[in-house]
């Protein structure tokens, strides 16, 4: 990734709002990708992710690939 940089706000899952306590927040980068951090961690460093990245995680969750 050559931009990280970060133009939205750090956003948590809807889904997590209810208390869950293992979320992460995402932000969209200048160039599209993502910006993932640990909610309860903020300051532990954040990943990067390229737009096709993280299009293909995306992809990964809604087919399943990551149930348990």
């Amino acid at each position: 990734m050559k931009n990280q940089d970060i133009v939205t706000a750090f956003k948590k899952s809807t889904a997590s709002q209810g208390g869950g306590q293992d979320c992460v927040e995402v932000a969209h980068t200048a160039e599209g990708g993502r910006a993932v951090r640990d909610s309860k961690n903020r300051d532990g460093g954040i990943q990067f992710y390229s737009a096709g990245g993280w299009a293909e995680f995306v992809a990964g969750v809604k087919a399943g690939a990551f149930d348990v």
